[in-house]
């Protein structure tokens, strides 16, 4: 049986989130694992940088934007966290809140990120979700195929379930 000491939960925020957050906490519950929540806001490309100084003339003023994209996801993380946890009815598994050891919202390229921390950290497994888009179509082209390509320890996708119609 596969033993996990530390799990990565890696978030993009999105919607379907909390359905690979069950995941980590299921395998954090049953493995004891102490869980690791991260959510990376991606870094400006040199376009959007640019447009930032051409039309936000204040360097302050662009400093506390770009502060403030930290700050809109540290809120919306806790809000995603707080909910997760209001559903929550069994005491045992409440006591997975216990085993979250960090929450961290760090400014980089996701992949990067992911991988860095997760060397850092030193998991056992990385735990992340996929977009609304679908799975198919998301995996092909985005952070998670990066992420298993490049990693060394366990990737854990979990698709978004399907949307009613």
């Amino acid at each position: 049986m596969f033993k996990f000491n530390k799990i990565l939960y890696s978030t993009d925020l999105s919607k379907g989130s909390n359905e690979s957050f069950k995941y980590a906490a299921f395998l954090a519950k049953k493995t004891g694992a102490e869980v690791h929540i991260l959510h990376v806001v991606e870094k400006l490309s040199s376009d959007a940088r640019m447009a930032l100084e051409s039309y936000v003339m204040d360097d302050a003023s662009r400093t506390d934007m770009l502060i403030a994209r930290k700050r809109q996801a540290k809120v919306k993380l806790e809000l995603k966290q707080e909910d997760f946890w209001a559903q929550v009815t069994e005491p045992e598994d409440l006591a997975v809140r216990k085993q979250i050891k960090s929450i961290n919202i760090i400014e980089s390229f996701p992949m990067e990120a992911i991988l860095k921390i997760s060397r850092e950290r030193e998991v056992d497994l990385i735990v992340m979700g996929t977009h609304e888009k679908g799975f198919v179509e998301t995996f092909l082209g985005s952070v998670a195929r990066n992420v298993l390509a490049r990693s060394r320890i366990p990737v854990l996708v979990v698709p978004l379930k399907e949307r009613k119609r």
